[in-house]
């Protein structure tokens, strides 16, 4: 094999955390999860939608969290034993932590992907304007891919309107 075509297979494959939900899995890069953190029930601050949890204490900042599924309209059902918080890195620049959880149930899995292992799968529609930009088929697994910049554009209107009202 020489450079040239090692730097291509390179290029072909990329690791991804396969994120487990209740009803779902989502599939982002690798580099988009910073940590992933032992469940705390998020605090709330005052009237907001049902995805959007709260804050919880992480590092020297407070994070918000959502629920994935309920930002898909998808009932989420009480966090359990194997529920965590996978922290995102924010990539937007909305936010003024530079991160958001979301909350998952169990650990996410490192698996590489490649155009071999991963097909579209348009079994089902997604609103354009949601938080889900397609979903994939991978071997036995149907991921979606997150729309990470309208998850971050949700949070920022839904924070901002808790600002205002607080103030």
């Amino acid at each position: 094999m020489n450079s040239q075509t090692a730097a291509r297979s390179a290029i072909d494959e990329i690791y991804c955390q396969l994120i487990p939900l209740r009803q779902l899995r989502l599939i982002v890069p690798r580099s988009c999860i910073a940590e992933v953190i032992r469940y705390a029930p998020p605090m709330r601050q005052g009237p907001a939608p049902g995805w959007f949890r709260g804050l919880v204490p992480w590092t020297t900042l407070r994070v918000p969290v959502v629920s994935f599924e309920e930002l898909c309209g998808r009932e989420a059902g009480e966090p359990g034993g194997r529920t965590r918080i996978a922290i995102v890195n924010a990539m937007s620049g909305r936010l003024d932590t530079g991160y958001y959880g979301i909350l998952t149930e169990g650990f996410p899995q490192l698996v590489r992907v490649n155009r071999e292992v991963m097909q579209p799968d348009d079994r089902q529609a997604w609103p354009a304007e949601g938080p889900v930009v397609c979903q994939i088929r991978m071997i036995n697994e149907y991921p979606l891919i997150p729309d990470l910049e309208r998850v971050e554009e949700m949070l920022h209107a839904c924070l901002d309107r808790s600002a205002r009202r607080l103030s």
